[in-house]
């Protein structure tokens, strides 16, 4: 989490702003620069620092602290939307894809979302209030047909019951969908029915 997005900076910049080549950054100063100064990503391969705290390293005084709690500008990454919305990552990367989540900021590589975003989402899911299930910035329709129209996790639904042996109870593919791209199995058992009494929407890509 990029908190309040404040300023980043990758290793790239900081070892430009030292003065000395990165592979010579990352071999001998970076191991003391990381043990001071914590990524603020560190459930991405992306190595992105508050860059007030890196420039404050380099400069030889004290590292501020970063503001503490939750804001609604925090830019968040994959993971954390997911772990937010009760998703998965790749869920969260086909959301955005397909409007159901804004493309998000990308800095440095890393592709992140405003907690305040990601928390509209999360209380305007598919069928949730008056706006529940819009794309990301698309005026209120028409009335749903049904709660989970739009929703990608319906094609996946469709594609896992035309895989099933005759007569899998709905209950273990729900199961093992939902260990496969989370949610609950009591979410993949609705979104199981729907696909089933509504196939001409179960052919969302997922």
């Amino acid at each position: 989490m990029i908190p309040r997005s404040r300023p980043v900076i990758n290793e790239a910049d900081i070892a430009a702003l030292a003065g000395v080549p990165l592979a010579t950054w990352r071999r001998r100063d970076a191991p003391v620069f990381r043990a001071r100064v914590a990524s603020l990503l560190p459930d991405s391969r992306f190595l992105l620092y508050d860059r007030a705290q890196a420039e404050a390293y380099l400069a030889g005084k004290p590292i501020p602290a970063l503001p503490a709690g939750e804001h609604p500008t925090d830019l968040l990454t994959a993971k954390e939307t997911a772990d937010l919305l009760g998703i998965t990552p790749s869920t969260v990367q086909a959301y955005a894809t397909q409007g159901h989540l804004s493309p998000g900021t990308t800095l440095y590589g890393a592709r992140l979302w405003t907690r305040r975003e990601v928390h509209d989402r999360l209380h305007n899911a598919p069928g949730r209030g008056a706006g529940g299930g819009r794309r990301t910035g698309e005026p209120q329709g028409p009335r749903k047909t049904h709660p989970y129209e739009g929703d990608p996790r319906l094609g996946i639904a469709r594609r896992a019951l035309d895989a099933a042996p005759t007569g899998t109870p709905k209950s273990r593919i729900a199961t093992d969908l939902a260990a496969l791209h989370g949610s609950t199995p009591r979410t993949w058992e609705r979104l199981l029915t729907t696909a089933a009494t509504h196939p001409e929407d179960g052919t969302t890509p997922g």
